[in-house]
């Protein structure tokens, strides 16, 4: 119950980023060479974990092209045979296994219907590499903890690589360059961590809030806690939790914040103030870096990995086999 094997896959994120980031400029020639000419909009199609990071790409896609970006609903055609003109829009579909089947069998109808698909998975010759125009392989290497870490902040990285194909992206490629060592720095420094979990070893309840580029990660984190200790973990927005879920934080639910920078900073700020006004139970992801927020992104998603298995450690609960979860969802 030592958590070895989620460990041991978390610290080879290094150097599977670095080998994406020296892959980059081709990856986003090849997906260059398929985007629709004119662009209509791009789609993202994803569960899980992929899902949160569909939801990085959703905001780096349409910062990049100019165009609308969004998710995807896959019953629509799994289960409504939605019949929908395509044509125009790049999908960009994810899945680590490659092997989901709703997430295929939308790609193949979407691409029938005159998408442009890219297909980001970890398998590279799978069902989902073959309903795909364009494959870019997360090259992570076989992941064998029930929690999904490596492969995570891979689909992330490539989704920015995606972007780049569409327009600019706030992080250069020098910057780029210099992120797996942050996050080696990150994970050779796991003692604030430590002591959070420490702090919150008998919660029940976690508010884990960011916004913009940082509230995917807040979805990440609160779902790696969730599935890695089975404490009721919720990711939300900064904005949507000034609404009614303050209800929760005002019954005792501490909040996790996610600040990784960028235009959202004074969201960030108020919303400490009102916590701090409620007497909440708050504590901010430390991340500590000078590099740009879609990259503090991952850092804080690697943070959260972190935190989740710290928490299931001192909760007595093995975070490499989560009781009742296995590690491909085969939804259809």
């Amino acid at each position: 119950m030592n958590g070895n094997v989620m460990a041991a896959e978390m610290a080879e994120q290094p150097a599977v980023l670095a080998r994406l980031v020296a892959r980059a400029p081709q990856d986003a020639e090849a997906v260059g060479m398929i985007v629709p000419r004119p662009l209509a909009g791009i789609v993202l199609l994803a569960r899980g974990s992929s899902d949160n990071a569909a939801v990085l790409g959703r905001y780096l896609t349409e910062l990049a092209a100019g165009r609308p970006a969004g998710l995807a609903a896959p019953s629509l055609y799994t289960r409504y045979r939605a019949q929908v003109d395509w044509r125009g829009y790049l999908v960009v579909a994810l899945s680590q296994s490659g092997a989901t089947p709703e997430i295929v069998t939308t790609c193949r109808t979407v691409r029938t219907a005159g998408a442009a698909v890219v297909g980001i998975t970890n398998v590279a010759d799978s069902e989902l590499a073959s309903a795909s125009d364009v494959v870019l392989a997360a090259d992570a290497g076989l992941e064998h903890a029930i929690p999904a870490t490596k492969t995570v902040t891979a689909q992330m990285l490539l989704l920015i690589t995606v972007a780049q194909a569409l327009g600019p992206v706030d992080a250069t490629a020098e910057q780029l360059l210099e992120l797996p060592a942050a996050v080696k720095g990150i994970l050779d420094d796991s003692r604030p961590i430590d002591l959070l979990a420490d702090r919150w070893a008998q919660v029940d309840r976690l508010v884990v809030a960011g916004r913009g580029l940082g509230y995917a990660a807040a979805l990440e984190c609160a779902l790696k806690v969730k599935e890695t200790t089975g404490i009721l973990a919720e990711g939300i927005s900064t904005a949507d939790l000034r609404h009614g879920p303050i209800a929760a934080v005002n019954a005792g639910a501490p909040v996790l914040l996610v600040d990784a920078g960028g235009p959202v900073l004074r969201d960030l700020a108020d919303l400490r103030r009102l916590l701090t006004d409620r007497h909440a139970e708050m504590s901010t992801l430390p991340l500590g870096s000078p590099l740009p927020e879609l990259l503090q992104v991952l850092m804080a998603v690697v943070r959260g990995q972190q935190l989740a298995r710290a928490l299931a450690l001192v909760r007595r609960v093995d975070p490499d086999t989560p009781a009742t979860l296995t590690k491909i969802t085969l939804t259809a």
